[in-house]
This record gives structure tokens, sequence and C-alpha cells, in this order.
């Protein structure tokens, strides 16, 4: 198999970016694209890599199109600065690489384009300039876990009451379930609510078996006095943040308080390893709701499309094809 020296090069950039997300990293992308199906362009100034741009390339009935990863919340640009540079010296730069890339993927001939922007990418204007498309989306997010008991007095009244109801009622917490355990009772709730599991279990363990490689992930899960599960949270963190990623409650025990007390216990544990905790927060009304209640802030980061086929655009309106 040929050897793509972007791709080389970029595995070992990765190693040097200290701030870069867990979800542009070039082994996290291997386990949720598989190798041959994602690649990256590579921004290069003085035989230095200035900035890349990761994706997840999909060809479907003679379409090529750029879509987000599965279990990616976020990819696309990332753009290291100099520590000399002007705020006015970064706009330039980032409308040097952005520029660069839109060329780059329209030499393509992508049918479509789509993916969410890291929350720290703030300057889509030179997509806006060639017609893409941009709608803000939000994540909830903890800056500082540092203390973790002063989080804890930020939270609402209701999500505290939740936790010590669910510490009352003797619920055990602990990090000791599998990858294979924790997709068996994420896919078992998803049964008893009639709906499937939104990927396999052979993808989840390889995402998962990545990050355990890596040291960037745990699981911590709730469990009755009886030993059932009530919930349980897949987390994965990098150098500056960690990520709820994955969370799962048994219906029947929605009450209980165990889905806020596995969020607490994450928290406390993340605290030692990071300083923000992302919530990967949904646009869902209920979602926000609660996730608000952890005395988050609301982190915008950006959604950014564009269709260059009418006959794509037309048969995704039809049907969700992706």
């Amino acid at each position: 198999m040929e050897i793509n020296p972007n791709k080389l090069q970029y595995t070992q950039w990765c190693s040097e970016c200290s701030a870069m997300p867990i979800f542009l990293q070039s082994w996290w992308m291997d386990a949720v694209c598989l190798p041959e199906n994602w690649d990256v362009l590579l921004f290069v100034k003085n035989n230095k890599i200035i900035a890349s741009l990761v994706y997840y390339l999909k060809i479907k009935n003679g379409f090529k199109f750029i879509i987000q990863p599965p279990l990616t919340p976020l990819n696309g640009i990332w753009i290291e600065y100099s520590p000399q540079l002007t705020d006015n010296g970064k706009i330039h730069l980032e409308k040097e690489v952005i520029n660069s890339f839109i060329v780059q993927l329209e030499q393509m001939k992508l049918a479509y384009y789509d993916q969410n922007y890291s929350s720290y990418f703030k300057n889509w204007l030179p997509f806006y300039w060639n017609n893409y498309q941009q709608t803000t989306r939000y994540t909830y997010e903890i800056t500082d876990i540092t203390d973790a008991n002063r989080c804890f007095e930020q939270f609402s009244y209701a999500k505290q009451k939740q936790i010590k109801k669910a510490e009352k009622n003797l619920i055990q917490t602990d990090f000791d379930l599998t990858g294979e355990e924790f997709y068996n009772y994420l896919e078992n709730n998803f049964k008893t609510i009639g709906e499937k599991a939104l990927y396999t279990k052979s993808l989840f363990l390889r995402l998962y078996d990545a990050c355990k490689l890596q040291k960037q992930c745990f699981i911590v899960s709730g469990s009755g006095i009886d030993k059932k599960l009530h919930a349980a949270l897949f987390i994965v963190f990098d150098k500056k943040k960690a990520y709820n990623l994955i969370s799962t409650i048994t219906p029947e025990y929605r009450s209980s308080g165990a889905s806020s007390l596995v969020v607490w216990e994450a928290i406390k544990y993340s605290s030692e390893k990071v300083k923000a905790f992302d919530f990967e927060g949904s646009m869902d009304m209920n979602t926000e709701n609660s996730f608000s209640q952890f005395g988050t802030i609301q982190v915008s980061y950006f959604r950014i499309k564009k269709y260059n086929s009418k006959i794509f655009k037309a048969i995704t309106k039809l049907r969700k094809w992706k």
C-alpha cells in the first residue's frame, strides 16, 4: 500500500502540537475512519507545517464528499500560531491558510463538504467569501475543574440534590467497566426504548482500544446495591480538556440520580489530568437544560458546509444519505 507523505508528516506534527484536540489526532482518525478513509491537507512555510485540515472522505454512487467521522464531534482546520504574532498577524495568517485549503478542496471536485470545527477556530470569513455556509452550534464547558469541590458549589441546587440522592441510595461508582461491557450496556438501553445504537460495536471497540493504548480515556459507571447498572459515561481527554463523549442511562433508573453522580465522579477524576471539562453539548433543548445546570458556560463552534452538486443536494433532501 502506498504511504501518503502528508499523513506521515501530519502524524509527527500531531505529537508536537500540545493544544491540538484529541479528535484531530492521526491515531483517532485511524480508529474512527480506518486509515484508508481519511486524509489531510497541509499548509507549509519554510519547510515547517503551520496548519492542517484533516478530513473523512466518502465516495458513494460516484459522489465524493467530506463529512464528520463517526464518534467525532469536531475536526477540520488546526493552526499553530507563533507566539510573536500580533492579532492582526493572526488574521492575515488565517486568511492565507484558509484560502489555500479552499483552493485544494475545490480541486478535489467534491459534491459536498461538511465539517464541525473546533471552538478554537474563530475566523470563517474566507469560507463565507467563497460561498460556504456556516451554522453556529454550542457545547457546554466547565473551564476550570482543578478545584473539583468549587465546581460542585457551582452546580444548580437540583443537580446537587440528585447527586446527594444517588449517594443516599447507595449508588456505587467505579471505573472497572470494560469497553465491551460498556457497549453491551449502551446497546441494551437503546433496545429498551426501541432504537438502535448509532455506531457498531466493532467501531466503538476500535476507538476504545486506541484511546486505551494512548491512555486518554476512562469509563465511569454507577450501579445500585443489586449491582444493576444505572448509568455510565465514556470520557476521552487530551492535554487541555476531558470530553463527555458518550453517556447512557438505564431508562427505568432515570430518577435515581446516578446519571448526575457519574458526571460528578468524571469531573473529579478528570480534575487530576486536565483543566477543562467539555460536555460535548447537544443542540437538543432538554440536553442543554441538563448540561447548563452543572455550572457550565456556553461555548460556540462552527459547522461549515457547501454543496457543489445540485443532484447530490436534491438526493440529501429526499433522504438522509451520509
